[in-house]
């Protein structure tokens, strides 16, 4: 099975990393601004680019990040390089960097940070929940389906794109969901590691990270070295969220000031728990089957989730894993609709509710060793199949569809910028070839990789 892990990890991390997203989109500039500023010398502070993004944070007459700072401090390796390789730096533009030129030095440390980092973590999480899925069903076929619902079958594709935060937790929800099956002393202190770094990227992922947490300790806690595992487990949280207040007495003087306190321009976020109300059951409907975000347009497959979920509650043994995955979607959905901006803005399907996908291709692991026939397996593989297909569409397009027409994935992505050939991608913005043609050189590459993975779990059924 190792050369499928191995395979299945570079199947997604090219796919992740091949396409790209929008530099100038607020939430993919704050935080690029703010590792450009760490980098160079700024202190994090981001008034040199406060203009150039509505998403910023203002303490002390300067303006800042306004976001969990997780992402900015994955981010910043890519800056150093990319300053050390092309000799230029954010502070090159002057005051107010405008102009094709500083966005084309922007759009490569954008590019690098994401294919250093969501792209990098989707693709691990794609391998542990294939090694999940392989330990509680036996099959690896399964394996394959879960994960490349979960990484290529869903919009977690085009947001590991960006260096923004959905798939990240997403995808550290799956990582610590399989340390702690797993269940030895390493696994314990990654699974901590794995909740806490969710917290540093999107502090809200406490809430549903917190029924994996619990979990986790019901299931040490039934060991005889239960105090060793649980105490790793609450080290390895520890560690994650240290980044957070080691950044924050960097860049405010003090560990415990959240950025969101300081929100510019966004009255709402002032409201309840820094935007968290209740959770409202229109926005809730809309989040789940609304035209402009709902989550089965843009992930089909995902229909079949509940399914498996309740198939692997049915089983004694697992009924533990399945019931916190149902806790940890439920929760996710929640707190999207509790949100007072719970569209998420320029968004292509409901980017909030993007770690929900992870808990929920648990289920799809379990739904394809229930179904009944050959027959039934080649409509959830055909089902998967259009779910990559329409996501591929997506990742290459524009994961940021603006929310100004009643069906933004129909006529702002699909028959918008992807029929009208508007694409990024590695080939078509850095190598000078047309969009459709760097369209093209993913599917030559990425699609041999896909026949050898299916191939793979076939023999190994026969096997």
């Amino acid at each position: 099975m190792r050369g499928i892990r191995i395979v299945l990890f570079a199947l997604v991390w090219f796919s992740c990393a091949w396409f790209g997203s929008w530099e100038l989109n607020p939430n993919n500039a704050t935080r690029m601004f703010a590792a450009m500023s760490l980098a160079e010398g700024e202190g994090g502070a981001i008034d040199r680019y406060q203009s150039q993004t509505i998403d910023k944070a203002m303490f002390d007459g300067h303006y800042y990040l306004d976001k969990a700072p997780g992402m900015t401090l994955l981010a910043l390796p890519a800056v150093v390089v990319a300053d050390w390789m092309t000799g230029q730096r954010g502070t090159d533009f002057g005051v107010l960097p405008v102009g094709p030129a500083f966005e084309r030095m922007l759009r490569l440390r954008t590019r690098l940070a994401a294919a250093s980092g969501a792209a990098v973590l989707t693709a691990l999480a794609a391998v542990a929940l294939f090694d999940l899925a392989l330990a509680i069903t036996g099959s690896a076929a399964a394996g394959l389906f879960a994960s490349l619902g979960f990484a290529l079958g869903t919009p977690i594709w085009g947001w590991s794109t960006t260096v923004m935060g959905h798939a990240p937790v997403a995808a550290l929800y799956l990582i610590a969901l399989w340390a702690i099956w797993r269940g030895g002393g390493r696994q314990a202190l990654l699974a901590g590691l794995a909740l806490g770094g969710a917290v540093a990227i999107e502090h809200q992922a406490i809430l549903a990270g917190s029924a994996i947490g619990l979990w986790a300790m019901l299931r040490f806690g039934r060991r005889p070295d239960w105090p060793r595992l649980i105490a790793l487990l609450l080290c390895g949280a520890a560690i994650g969220v240290l980044p957070v207040l080691g950044y924050n007495l960097f860049v405010f003087g003090t560990p415990f000031r959240v950025a969101y306190s300081g929100v510019v321009g966004w009255e709402g976020m002032h409201q309840g728990l820094f935007g968290l109300i209740w959770p409202r059951p229109g926005p809730l409907a809309a989040i789940l089957v609304g035209w402009k975000v709902g989550l089965v347009w843009v992930a089909p497959v995902l229909l079949l989730a509940p399914f498996g979920l309740t198939a692997l509650y049915g089983d004694g043994a697992r009924r533990g894993l399945a019931l916190t995955c149902m806790a940890t979607a439920v929760v996710t959905l929640l707190v999207n609709a509790a949100y007072v901006y719970w569209e998420g803005g320029n968004t292509t399907g409901p980017r909030l509710a993007m770690p929900a996908v992870a808990p929920l291709a648990v289920g799809l692991a379990a739904l394809w060793t229930i179904l009944p026939g050959r027959r039934s397996r080649i409509a959830a593989a055909i089902l998967l199949g259009g779910s990559i297909a329409l996501n591929a569409a997506i990742a290459a397009a524009e994961i940021f569809a603006p929310p100004t027409t009643p069906f933004p994935l129909w006529e702002w992505v699909l028959a918008g910028r992807f029929a009208d050939g508007e694409l990024r991608t590695v080939a078509s913005e850095w190598f000078g070839w047309s969009p459709w043609f760097g369209l093209a050189w993913w599917a030559a590459l990425a699609l041999p990789m896909l026949g050898w993975l299916v191939a793979s779990v076939r023999r190994a059924a026969r096997a």
